[in-house]
């Protein structure tokens, strides 16, 4: 059987079982079921899905690749990650449960006005919207090469198919959906990971002690730095701003965290979560070096894309024929995990916060028309922005993800430090001049400190960009109290 046979028989039973679940999960298929679950989901079950949801088809195949530019130096970013989602935990969600949020950007209404509001929500869909086609532009550029390319069908349409695959189990219930395929999705995608990974320790005839031996020998092992982009300190310290901001002020990621019965389940969610999250990349990086020992041992060429790497090795053959099952299923697993939840992510945060179905006081028969509309149209907004990534992507893509996340998220973090750390009310028109403001300065910063300073920034950028609209928000503060309790 052909290697493209047999990714398409693979993809195709997978899907039938995701959509075996959403028929059985969508008992109720009304807005309270799309938007929040009930509120019935399970901790366990959500802070299981959400490992999935996060590590996506950029770690599965962009991360190992990584090893060969940054070594082992993206531990140090993980290692921040763990901060981060203690203070998204005992920070951000008593907040979002005090309020009995469905969109996490209601709060910027009720604490500064409407235009701040719809400030917030835009940037989350701009975010959102690079950020997850970057993640899924990967993954369908694999099933292109290995299944649809054979078959001569073209990319747009490849991934297409993908997106329409991914509506046509959400399209009912939505994120009570997603919290149960994405628990199914991350079990098959760790699987898919320890079956690459026994394929490739087989190849290289190690037992664990040789493995340990072969990582800890190797010039890619390196974990810490002290200078640079990759230093430390600026590595640690992104960590937690990356996670306070791409998860806590993240619609996508606190949508299935507020589908929890209470804020003490998505407490315990949030930390178990954060507890995985480092030893499953540090799985990936070991990958990385063991794929480029590899490659060093049989003579084979590192593409000049690293996140071919992996691809390449499974499409040549040198990886044998085992490792095209778990690899499928990995891939698959990855691109479906992140831009599900995305897509029911973006079309909630697109009917609360910028249509309003819920504040209008609407009859249900029109709120549930106008969502399904607006998941039509949000499915084909990411299948543009797929495209367009497609066409100016010349980096790794993980690494794209959090230089864009910089320009993108900087505006919101300083909007809720703001909102959370001070009393004061702004002027609510000026808002949306101010976040639009301060990533073209950032981006200004970015392009002239090596000219002038020798200075080039990593994702500390980030932090960079909300202290830059922090301070534009005290520029323009009122006097008046806040128009919501910050405690």
């Amino acid at each position: 059987m052909s290697t493209g046979l047999l990714m398409l028989l693979t993809l195709a039973f997978y899907f039938l079982l995701l959509l075996f679940i959403s028929r059985k999960s969508s008992s109720s298929h009304d807005n309270n079921a799309f938007f929040r679950a009930n509120r019935r989901s399970p901790w366990w079950m959500v802070a299981f899905g959400m490992i999935g949801a996060s590590i996506s088809g950029v770690s599965f195949i962009s991360v190992p690749g990584w090893v060969g530019a940054t070594q082992m130096t993206y531990l140090q970013m993980c290692a921040g990650f763990f901060f981060g989602y203690v203070v998204v935990a005992f920070l951000l969600l008593p907040l979002y449960y005090r309020l009995q949020l469905t969109s996490i950007y209601t709060y910027l209404g009720e604490r500064f006005g409407e235009n701040t509001h719809r400030t917030g929500a835009l940037f989350f869909l701009l975010s959102k919207l690079t950020g997850a086609a970057a993640r899924l532009y990967l993954v369908v550029l694999v099933l292109q090469q290995f299944i649809a390319e054979p078959l001569g069908i073209p990319y747009p349409l490849t991934a297409l198919i993908t997106l329409l695959l991914i509506w046509l189990y959400t399209r009912r219930s939505g994120v009570k959906t997603i919290v149960r395929t994405d628990a199914l999705q991350t079990l098959c995608m760790l699987l898919a990971l320890g079956g690459i990974l026994w394929a490739v320790i087989s190849r290289l005839g190690l037992d664990f002690h040789g493995v340990v031996t072969t990582v800890s020998q190797s010039p890619l092992s390196r974990i810490f730095a002290w200078e640079g982009t990759q230093s430390f300190w600026r590595q640690f310290f992104s960590g937690i701003v990356i996670v306070i901001v791409m998860t806590g002020l993240d619609q996508d990621m606190m949508q299935k965290n507020l589908t929890c019965k209470n804020l003490r389940e998505a407490q315990k969610n949030m930390c178990s979560y954060g507890l995985c999250f480092l030893p499953v990349n540090l799985i990936f990086l070991v990958l990385g070096i063991l794929l480029f020992t590899f490659c060093a041992r049989q003579g084979i060429a590192i593409p000049e894309q690293t996140d071919r790497l992996l691809p390449m090795l499974v499409s040549n053959g040198s990886l044998g024929s085992i490792v095209i099952l778990p690899f499928t299923i990995g891939i698959v697993a990855a691109a479906f995990s992140s831009a599900d939840s995305a897509i029911t992510a973006l079309t909630t945060s697109c009917c609360i916060d910028l249509i309003g179905v819920e504040r209008h006081n609407w009859e249900q028969a029109r709120q549930e028309r106008t969502r399904k509309i607006v998941h039509i149209l949000m499915s084909l907004t990411f299948f543009a922005a797929i495209l367009l990534f497609r066409a100016i992507n010349s980096t790794n893509v993980i690494n794209a993800i959090y230089v864009m996340a910089s320009y993108t998220y900087g505006p919101l973090l300083g909007l809720y430090a703001f909102g959370l750390f001070t009393r004061r009310g702004v002027r609510d028109r000026l808002v949306p001049w101010v976040c639009i403001a301060c990533p073209i300065i950032c981006g200004l910063l970015d392009h002239y400190a090596p000219l002038l300073w020798d200075y080039k920034f990593g994702y500390e950028l980030l932090m960079l960009n909300g202290l830059l609209t922090f301070a534009g928000l005290l520029l323009c503060q009122t006097h008046k109290a806040a128009r919501l309790s910050t405690t």
